[in-house]
């Protein structure tokens, strides 16, 4: 075995490969750019190398000096994680040159799965079945509108060197057919330095459901069931689980035979996932297959019991599989979710800075994290907004929802923003938690974006009580100092004012010993808790109902996080409550002359110049982040005052780019 192995990534993934080292007896060594030198994986492994300035281009994919570092190390093999040069051929030969093993599959199979045309016509070829459409080349945009014709819309724009969502376009009509091959290519190019784009059908209504597989050199080849990965946003998967709701044993054989087939077919060995695209039918058709370590593999080690890095790691050096298809069982329910720092708020838009507090859920049986932060850590706007993925198991499907919901309610995360009300929303939805679900899902139930109106709470009370509560023991804590003249003792009142989301609700407050008894409307909440002053998590019980709550004190408002659900209550005297009515709310600035970037970025182009007229609709201007290009359209008609940032610059969020007479 392996006696010291180097990780050519960052991040969670590296900490979840180095885990699994330190477990094995491995040493490891980690590479890092000057971004990461404080990162954790650079922390956790037992060596590790600066390999270069921030940018990808510099450090994470430079060959190179990832091959240099392990002759510096002594390292005998590499583990590409995911992403940066995980499928890179030339890195696999490269390290094969330099007697160094790769953690991973030849590079005959990586060439041929790395490509998306060059892979269906060889699932084509295998019986495998794949997708009506164009394999070839696109040339310009008017080949990509005849064969979309051919086909007939909608049909799916994407680049053959493609991933993560980046290249990819639908088309309706011949107009989007056409703008969508403009900005298939163009990220293509940006993300990938190859434009080729390719053309299919797209199929309505589908479901995204890849297979696990694991090869060996040894010409053994098993499934390891499948993972249903259609809870996507933009393409990026967002929610994953395991097994389908959706998928019988029979769809789940044949699916798993095909993409055994496909992985000898190209003499695949180590773990590798072939992605399908399924309609209402259960008819599935092959999508592409990723010849690596998926971001969504932990699903599949809780429902097999196996640990695939380990599993990688000796089918690289040279063992056989311990385990038959036969003796593969899936057990129980696991479910992912993946926390990024976005805004879900203004509309997904990347987040940076400094992780002020960071305390995920506890880990065990029910729950796992896999992160590569830690409080007091920075999420660089040079990488992946991932912050955790946060995995929850459970013996059925709605156990593990269940220990979901109360996993992200107990997720602590200050100082960036986070993307935890939006899946909070997500395990509520009933077309969620009935299995009704396909890749189309968000867009549809959430076609003007996501807003806090979108999680209401289904029951209010439970904020209440929590913040009548809190508030109580403070004002017991402040009629308690010392010192007060007699006679003048602060006195706390019973009765006071719960105002929340522009309602009042009148509570009567009453401790007694451990507990506090809140009354509203006729109703009592009987609320138990060793909550102390300034936790953020409010643990306890309402009525016998087990409650984890987020709190947070500004001044005399409370913050609540629940569910998903977000609030903010002050608790009044009946006094201070019809003073508060009459209060006047100051407004924002006017700042609709001006078009702001959305997100920190990269101006890629500004398409308009002063005096210009435009129109509703029209391209201003094109921002590029994390790696994604985003293209900010005229609200409505104007006239171009000035341009106040130039192509190539650095922005920052809500910066002026456009100003309008």
């Amino acid at each position: 075995m392996f006696k010291k192995i180097l990780i050519a990534n960052r991040g969670e993934i590296a900490c979840r490969v180095i885990k699994t080292a330190r477990r094995m007896g491995i040493q490891t060594v980690a590479v890092f750019s000057e971004a990461d030198r404080d990162a954790l994986h650079v922390e956790m492994a037992d060596e590790a190398v600066c390999i270069g300035p921030p940018p990808t281009a510099q450090s994470y994919l430079v060959m190179d000096r990832i091959i240099q570092a392990c002759r510096d190390t002594g390292a005998e093999a590499v583990h590409p994680g995911y992403g940066f040069l995980s499928e890179n051929a030339a890195f696999a030969e490269a390290l094969d040159r330099a007697g160094i093993a790769f953690i991973g599959p030849r590079r005959h199979a990586i060439v041929s799965m790395g490509d998306k045309i060059t892979s269906k016509k060889l699932a084509e070829e295998a019986g495998v079945n794949t997708i009506p459409g164009y394999t070839g080349v696109v040339r310009d945009a008017d080949h990509a509108v005849e064969i979309a014709a051919g086909i007939g819309y909608p049909v799916m724009l994407k680049a053959s060197a493609g991933g993560g969502g980046k290249g990819m376009r639908v088309a309706w009509n011949e107009a989007e057919c056409r703008e969508g091959f403009e900005r298939a290519t163009s990220e293509a190019r940006s993300s990938f330095g190859d434009d080729r784009v390719f053309i299919e059908k797209y199929i309505v209504e589908p479901r995204h459901i890849e297979i696990q597989v694991l090869a060996d050199s040894h010409g053994n080849v098993i499934y390891l069931g499948e993972r249903e990965c259609s809870l996507q946003r933009r393409h990026q998967k967002v929610i994953e689980e395991a097994p389908s709701s959706f998928i019988d044993p029979e769809t789940r054989k044949a699916m798993g035979e095909q993409a055994c087939t496909l992985a000898r077919a190209v003499d695949y060995q180590s773990a590798g996932t072939v992605e399908f695209i399924v309609d209402r039918d259960k008819n599935f058709y092959f999508l592409e297959m990723n010849t690596r370590l998926q971001v969504e593999h932990p699903v599949t080690e809780l429902v097999t019991g196996l640990d695939l890095v380990e599993l990688m790691i000796r089918v690289a050096d040279g063992e056989r599989l311990p385990l038959a298809q036969a003796d593969v069982t899936l057990t129980g329910w696991a479910i992912e979710a993946r926390v990024y720092a976005e805004d879900p708020f203004r509309n997904f838009l990347p987040s940076v800075g400094r992780l002020v507090r960071y305390a995920p859920p506890q880990e065990g049986p029910h729950v796992r994290v896999d992160t590569g932060v830690y409080e007091g850590g920075e999420v660089s706007m040079f990488y992946d907004p991932m912050i955790a993925k946060l995995v929850t198991y459970g013996s059925t499907r709605d156990q593990a929802i269940e220990h979901m919901r109360t996993a992200l309610d107990e997720f602590l995360i200050r100082g960036v923003s986070h993307n935890m009300s939006f899946l909070s929303a997500l395990m509520m939805h009933p077309r969620f938690v009935e299995g009704r679900i396909s890749t189309n899902m968000i867009a549809e139930e959430y076609p003007d974006g996501f807003h806090p109106a979108d999680v209401p709470h289904d029951d209010p009370a439970l904020l209440v009580a929590v913040a009548a509560t809190v508030h109580r023991r403070y004002m017991d804590l402040y009629a308690s100092i010392s010192g007060q003249l007699k006679g003048l003792e602060r006195k706390v009142h019973d009765e006071w004012v719960v105002v929340m989301g522009g309602e009042e609700f009148p509570v009567v407050i009453k401790p007694v010993e451990d507990r506090c008894l809140v009354t509203h409307d006729g109703e009592t909440y009987e609320v138990v808790s060793d909550w102390h002053f300034g936790q953020p998590l409010f643990r306890g019980s309402i009525n016998g109902q087990l409650i984890c709550m987020q709190v947070e004190r500004d001044n005399i408002t409370y913050r609540l996080l629940h569910r998903g659900s977000q609030a903010e209550a002050k608790v009044l005297t009946s006094l201070t409550a019809e003073l508060n009515r009459h209060m006047i709310e100051k407004a924002p600035p006017d700042m609709s002359r001006f078009l702001l970037s959305p997100m920190p970025g990269l101006l890629v182009r500004v398409s308009v110049e002063e005096g210009d007229d435009v129109k509703a609709g029209e391209e201003l201007a094109v921002v590029e982040a994390m790696k994604m290009e985003n293209v900010l359209r005229a609200a409505r008609d104007g006239v171009v005052k000035a341009v106040m940032a130039e192509a190539g610059a650095s922005l920052a969020v809500d910066q002026a780019i456009i100003e309008f007479e």
